[in-house]
């Protein structure tokens, strides 16, 4: 008889026998939504792309503007390329990510960069219609700081203007650091204010990727890219003007970094994005609630604030009307010239077309803005992706509600739950959003 010794390997002999032949092979891949995940990326790579050419098509055939007119030719040559090159990686047997980041790589260029540069050169050579206003305004705004120490007209001053709506800043002192080049240096094509909004955005989108790398996805972090760089709304932006690009990306930047606890540089960073414009305050505000749950709130705080004080309390004491005429009544539709932002929204509804409808609209946002208060209140956000979340949402709340609002100021909510997405695959790599959405 066979001792128990020389019995147990043929039993686990036999059993891996039965283990092998009633196991079923593993799928090649998961599927999702009856799908087979291993190409729903690059389904929603063509989706994404074959949109956004129709997007530039339809800008360049139907807008009023020249300056998006221009991007929208270009764009296209970018855009349509994409989404052929992204439908003959669908027929492929197998397609490496390499090749997902290099057409996104290639893409960003072609609707980002070169319609920017194209648009500066032109410019520079004489064409007033390469640019859109706000870059004007801002390097305006920069000359005066550099001349008198405000950037601001009063409204006396804007109404007697030729052309009131250049004389007004909507923008935190901060804001004229990008036109200063040009004020110092003078009128070159390398000192136009775009050049310095897509450094600014580059260097944080740089520094976000180094700082999820090997914590985020590959294709959560393609996606956020794709939302900052790619998506239309963010790329006519920044190529015509993007003065808001540099905001939500330090923005995005400060976020990523409280998720890294590297609170000092998100304190910094943040406080950078609140010297730009006011739409950073609330988003100070949120990252504040983390800081607060991590313990951080006093550091945060107290860094946050600095550059904001240094930055407009000199101003404000120097020319106090100036600040109250352009940060405060013109974006509130208060000045003595309407403001150009008009975008068929909620509030913008209201306020153009009900009896007392600028009172109604800002009643209205600032009842959301009290209700969103208390949500934070009841269920403050206890991770960087739901922070992320959280700003995304409620900014999307104001722009509906503003009294003077525009369709483009959706690029926020868009970066911000692109980085959203890329923050929650570090957090949870196996969440099903994740999947979904890789």
């Amino acid at each position: 008889m066979n001792s128990p010794h020389e019995e147990r390997p043929q039993q686990h002999e036999a059993h891996l026998v039965i283990d092998s032949e009633n196991v079923e092979p593993e799928p090649a891949a998961e599927t999702v939504l009856g799908r087979d995940s291993g190409k729903r990326p690059l389904h929603l790579d063509a989706t994404l792309y074959a949109l956004s050419a129709l997007f530039a098509g339809a800008t360049a055939l139907w807008t009023v503007l020249p300056a998006h007119e221009y991007w929208g030719f270009i764009a296209i040559g970018g855009y349509a390329p994409a989404a052929a090159m992204i439908g003959i990686l669908l027929i492929s047997a197998a397609v490496p990510f390499r090749m997902r980041l290099l057409v996104a790589a290639a893409t960003s260029a072609a609707v980002l960069l070169v319609p920017m540069l194209a648009s500066i050169f032109q410019r520079a050579a004489g064409n007033p219609d390469r640019a859109q206003e706000e870059v004007l305004v801002i390097e305006a705004s920069a000359q005066r700081l550099w001349d008198s120490g405000s950037p601001y007209l009063r409204a006396e001053e804007i109404a007697a203007l030729s052309e009131p709506l250049l004389g007004y800043t909507p923008y935190q002192p901060g804001m004229a650091v990008f036109g200063l080049p040009k004020a110092i240096i003078g009128d070159y094509w390398w000192t136009d204010a775009r050049l310095f909004f897509t450094a600014v955005t580059a260097v944080c989108l740089i520094a976000m990727l180094r700082l999820l790398r090997h914590r985020a996805s590959k294709s959560a972090l393609l996606r956020a890219f794709q939302a900052s760089a790619i998506v239309p709304v963010c790329a006519l932006t920044l190529s015509t003007g993007g003065d808001d690009m540099p905001v939500v990306a330090l923005a995005a930047l400060a976020i990523v970094l409280g998720y890294r606890n590297k609170w000092t540089w998100a304190s910094l960073v943040m406080g950078a994005a609140a010297t730009l414009k006011l739409i950073a305050w609330p988003l100070a505000i949120v990252l504040g609630i983390l800081a607060y749950q991590r313990r951080q709130s006093a550091r945060y705080c107290a860094i946050v604030a600095a550059p904001v004080i240094l930055t407009l309390a000199p101003v404000a004491l120097y020319d106090w009307h100036g600040v109250v005429d352009n940060v405060m009544a013109f974006p509130f539709g208060k000045g003595v010239i309407d403001s150009p932002a008009q975008s068929p929204l909620p509030g913008y509804l209201i306020a153009s077309n009900v009896p007392g409808g600028s009172y109604i609209a800002i009643g209205l946002l600032l009842a959301a803005g009290a209700l969103i208060a208390v949500a934070l209140y009841r269920r403050p956000p206890l991770t960087a992706s739901a922070a992320a979340a959280w700003c995304a949402a409620g900014l999307t709340v104001a722009i509906a509600l503003m009294p003077a609002t525009r369709f483009g100021y959706l690029l926020y909510p868009v970066v911000l739950l692109g980085w959203a997405f890329a923050l929650r695959s570090a957090e949870e790599p196996d969440s099903p959003l994740v999947d979904r959405w890789r």
